[in-house]
């Protein structure tokens, strides 16, 4: 019970280790926080900073989600991955390196979804990048990718699976109802970099 107990703190740690606010203080001397959406992961990364920040504090915000997804195994443990997984999505969102505001745990639930379903990781993120294409819609492509992501787990018939990338996708789309308003708006700001 210890070493579980243990493997989820050590997830939910991993899982706030704010990128965005470290990359855009140490190589930016920028707080992404005071710029933006205020927000601190990957997306606000690029507005503010541009893609080379961006592209690191995404990819740094997947490992993330991978390296907290892996703990059962490094460890040897008999527990589903996919569990500490969602313990370093919540780090990510509600970071305790960052006073609890913290990204829209897209990128991270990557990370566990590259680790636990590799195809399904690359299915949904060529989803993402084609619908990025189309509309321009950071946000919008994020809420796609999860509900696509629901849609593959359904069809390999993997339950534990499905009942995590459910409650994650739903957990981006909550993340992302302002978002939601601004695209009805037509209010929200498209990429320019595609």
């Amino acid at each position: 019970m210890f070493q579980i107990i243990l493997v989820l703190i050590l997830a939910y740690l991993l899982g706030s280790i704010p990128s965005g606010l470290v990359i855009g203080k140490v190589f930016y001397k920028t707080d992404i926080r005071e710029h933006g959406s205020g927000n601190l992961g990957g997306t606000n990364t690029f507005r503010t900073l541009g893609v080379k920040a961006g592209l690191a504090v995404t990819m740094a915000d997947i490992l993330k989600g991978t390296l907290a997804a892996s703990l059962p195994i490094l460890f040897n443990m008999d527990m589903n991955p996919l569990l500490a997984g969602i313990f370093a999505v919540i780090g990510h969102t509600y970071p305790i390196f960052a006073g609890f505001r913290g990204g829209k745990a897209v990128a991270t639930s990557g990370g566990v979804v590259l680790l636990c379903a590799p195809f399904m990781f690359l299915t949904v993120l060529v989803i993402f990048f084609i619908s990025l294409y189309i509309t321009k819609y950071v946000s919008l492509s994020s809420m796609l990718a999860g509900v696509c992501a629901v849609i593959y787990a359904i069809i390999i018939r993997d339950l534990p699976l499905l009942i995590v990338v459910a409650l994650l996708a739903s957990f981006v789309i909550y993340r992302h109802r302002a978002n939601i308003k601004r695209i009805i708006n037509k209010t929200e700001p498209k990429i320019k970099w595609l």
